[in-house]
């Protein structure tokens, strides 16, 4: 196993780096754990080992090289990074467009749709490039939140039921959630699914302002106002992490 070699620290986690695998590993120590554990954590790209409170790094460099091979290869099927860049290609609402970052142009909006003149549809984003990707970024957190207003919306009339606040965040562990407050949240990512992958997402946290579980009438609850809630939580399953490949860095 290569030398580990240490990065930085912080919030109890060692960040290192090792050598010949391509993620930076992450070292935490828990004080409830009994083990030492490890998983990948596809979102953020990185190897997370997890000690209990006596185990040093020379324990977890053992435990990390008895499973390496495990660990390349959850990392070789982790789809390549996509950061927002001029010329890449990302979906929007589930069609691929062409990201063009088009320079400075009087009368026209920092961000807009169009198509190339093969007729492939393109977002171009306006102004300097080295602010473009957060342009984009931004738009599409808007983009998303104008969706999901919508969304929510109609669920929640159909339900009788009323939200207390909508926000939009880049969550990893989850597309939405719901507060005993009735406050909810979601991905911003979701504007790049197909409309009806969010429009799910949205049916299922409504359902949650009247059923904080995800028992028998919860489900009834999400397919009386989302009769094909089966489909969209098939895609997920198959091709939501994906969705968090788009504006990372490689």
């Amino acid at each position: 196993m290569g030398r580990h070699v240490r990065k930085g620290r912080g919030n109890g986690t060692i960040a290192l780096s090792v050598s010949g695998l391509p993620a930076p590993v992450e070292v935490r120590r828990h004080p409830s754990a009994r083990r030492m554990t490890l998983r990948v954590s596809r979102t953020r790209r990185a190897v997370i080992v997890t000690l209990p409170p006596k185990c040093d790094l020379a324990q977890a460099d053992d435990f990390l090289s008895t499973h390496i091979d495990w660990v390349r290869e959850r990392l070789h099927n982790i789809p390549e990074a996509q950061p927002f860049a001029d010329g890449a290609v990302i979906p929007l609402r589930g069609t691929p467009h062409l990201v063009i970052f088009g320079g400075s142009k009087r009368g026209r909006g920092v961000v807009e749709l169009t198509r190339t003149a093969e007729g492939q549809p393109a977002i171009m984003v306006h102004g300097a490039a080295e602010f473009a990707p957060r342009r984009l970024r931004d738009w599409l957190v808007r983009e998303a939140k104008q969706d999901l207003d919508v969304a929510v919306a109609r669920h929640a009339g159909r339900l009788s039921l009323k939200p207390n606040r909508i926000t939009v965040r880049d969550q990893v562990t989850r597309w939405g959630s719901c507060s005993s407050t009735g406050n909810l949240s979601f991905s911003w990512r979701l504007v790049m699914a197909p409309p009806t992958i969010l429009d799910y997402v949205a049916a299922h946290e409504v359902a949650h302002l009247q059923e904080m579980n995800h028992g028998p009438n919860f489900w009834a609850l999400v397919r009386k106002t989302y009769p094909d809630l089966d489909d969209a939580k098939e895609w997920l399953d198959c091709f939501g992490l994906d969705l968090h490949r788009y504006g990372a860095h490689g």
